[in-house]
């Protein structure tokens, strides 16, 4: 059985055809024409992806991703949009999707991506629990549970790949493009700019135990480092 998808597209004719393409690849879909409707069918039900436009009658798409990271970091979201400008891009990135489409874009490339995500979502957590613990911070990667130095924090399922790629390489540089590629799937510029978000997170939430240190290794990447 495949993956029951949400798809929010209020153009009828691109949304025909999509939708058409993706259900003779066996996905379930869910269409909603308008951001209300999808927020609703939200409530009723579990997707294992959403596919957003980003411009929506009555709720536009950022809304609609803030609305599910509110309640669920795991499930991957892709962003539809005309717009080619960086700030939005960026915008939606920072809301917590894992990357973006603009129109026109072909059904071959939404269809690579989609399966991307959905084989990255079930393989990269692993199978049983994981607990790491890292200087004074105790990491569950299964949970997206990091607690420590009297704070606890529930990570995005992005903060928590992340870390846990950290953890598997710590005191090793790590080139950009090899995490972009590891973790997104792809090097791209709007991609990279959220990596540098995610590290900022990683670099507040580590801050009190000053024996670890993400560095920024310039022009290369980054290491993260635990001083003995």
């Amino acid at each position: 059985m495949k993956a029951h998808l949400l798809y929010v597209e209020d153009d009828e004719s691109l949304s025909f055809v999509t939708r058409d393409n993706l259900e003779l690849q066996g996905y379930q879909i869910t269409h909603c024409m308008d951001g209300k409707v999808a927020l609703e069918k939200l409530k009723e039900q579990k997707f294992d992806l959403a596919i957003l436009d980003v411009m929506l009658p009555e709720v536009d798409g950022f809304t609609i991703a803030k609305q599910i990271r509110r309640y669920d970091t795991e499930t991957p979201i892709i962003f539809l949009t005309a717009k080619s400008l960086k700030e939005d891009k960026i915008r939606g990135l920072k809301l917590g999707a894992d990357d973006y489409l603009t129109k026109p874009f072909s059904i071959e490339e939404l269809i690579l991506k989609i399966e991307v995500f959905l084989r990255r979502s079930k393989i990269i957590r692993p199978a049983q629990p994981s607990v790491f613990r890292l200087g004074t911070f105790e990491f569950d990667y299964e949970n997206l549970h990091l607690s420590g130095a009297e704070m606890e924090k529930t990570l995005t399922q992005k903060e928590a790949d992340l870390l846990h790629y950290f953890i598997q390489n710590k005191n090793t540089v790590l080139k950009r493009s090899d995490i972009l590629t590891t973790l997104w799937g792809e090097d791209d510029y709007f991609l990279g700019r959220s990596l540098d978000v995610f590290i900022s997170r990683l670099r507040k939430y580590l801050k009190p135990d000053t024996n670890l240190k993400i560095e920024n290794i310039h022009g290369v990447g980054f290491r993260m480092v635990e001083k003995s």
